[in-house]
């Protein structure tokens, strides 16, 4: 991957639009098909991955707009997984599921997302996916000794669709771990399968790791100090962490620790709808710069646009990436 300096992308998720929303509630309501919603995905994913592209991205996703949340799309596709469809009402709502027997191995599909978006992108694309801690999460165990086992043959499950997403051309793939800020306890084992989902993929590998997103809000509140010294074991090439929001002071945890990884830096706060002004973008990245070299920098938002209006997502976008650029030019200089 020929990447330039300082190289701009999202956690995962575009904006998603009011009447998308709709949309979706209506189809669980049995008010439109299938079909028809499908064929609405694939116009407002174009979209996004237009939007992406004129804001300026070197590494774009599909938005994610075809996900409810970031737990239903996996629960859906994980095979073994039961799930009461009645449950769910409105689109933003999680199912209520359980799992009885041990997971089969089983395509999830993932594949054609990706296929989808190389088709309509030039640019290099990343894939994003929700890791076991944070599934487990959120369906009933009703056969598994612990959570941990639980987790362990989840991501002995989607192991094997992150290597069909290889052998499909994907190159860059994130796994989202939010619920290991809300578990802090679970992380010793939440490493463990984070390590077996990665094993054998060959691809960038990166953990985005964040205090939830929740409707816009955050879920828990804290320091990354928890995931220090155990998240250095993780077989990873990156760690995509929030700074925006909550101030850059976590940052010292990399001149502290000194890990080996990549480092995501959120350099855009999209818990609030004003828009960063470019310098503030680049005075964020330069105080990264301090514990980090460039060429192991990446520039994101702290978490998914999902809950911002488009004109405001967009203009974020806009001005990390010329935010970015100045701080590019001055690295030339």
């Amino acid at each position: 991957m020929n990447f330039p300096i300082l190289p701009t992308t999202v956690v995962g998720s575009y904006s998603m639009p009011g009447w998308l929303e709709r949309l979706k509630t209506e189809y669980f309501a049995r008010r439109i098909s299938r079909h028809d919603l499908d064929e609405v995905h694939d116009a407002v994913t174009k979209a996004a991955i237009k939007d992406q592209e004129a804001a300026g991205l070197d590494i774009i996703t599909d938005g994610e707009l075809r996900r409810d949340n970031m737990i239903d799309y996996f629960v859906e596709k994980l095979p073994g997984v039961q799930i009461d469809r009645s449950s769910k009402k409105f689109y933003y709502d999680f199912y209520d599921s359980e799992v009885v027997g041990k997971l089969p191995a089983a395509s999830l599909g993932l594949v054609e997302d990706l296929r989808f978006l190389k088709s309509f992108t030039e640019r290099e694309a990343k894939v994003c996916v929700t890791g076991p801690h944070s599934l487990v999460k959120r369906i009933r165990n009703k056969h598994y000794q612990s959570e941990a086992a639980f987790a362990a043959d989840i991501a002995r499950v989607m192991n094997l669709e992150l290597k069909e997403l290889v052998k499909a051309g994907a190159r860059y793939i994130q796994i989202d771990e939010p619920y290991y800020s809300g578990f802090p306890e679970d992380l010793d084992w939440g490493v463990e399968v984070l390590n077996t989902l990665v094993e054998g993929v060959e691809a960038k590998t990166a953990v985005h790791i964040c205090y939830g997103n929740r409707y816009g809000k955050p879920s828990w509140e804290g320091s990354y100090r928890y995931l220090f010294p155990r998240i250095l074991k993780a077989k990873v090439k990156q760690l995509t962490l929030e700074f925006a929001r909550r101030g850059g002071e976590d940052l010292d945890l990399f001149r502290e620790f000194a890990p080996p990884f990549e480092l995501g830096v959120g350099v855009i706060d999209v818990k609030t709808q004003a828009v960063e002004t470019p310098e503030v973008v680049a005075e964020r990245i330069r105080k990264a710069l301090e514990v980090m070299p460039p060429e192991k920098l990446f520039i994101l938002p702290d978490c998914g646009c999902f809950h911002l209006p488009r004109p405001v997502a967009f203009a974020k976008l806009r001005a990390m990436v010329e935010g970015t650029r100045q701080v590019r030019k001055e690295l030339r200089s």
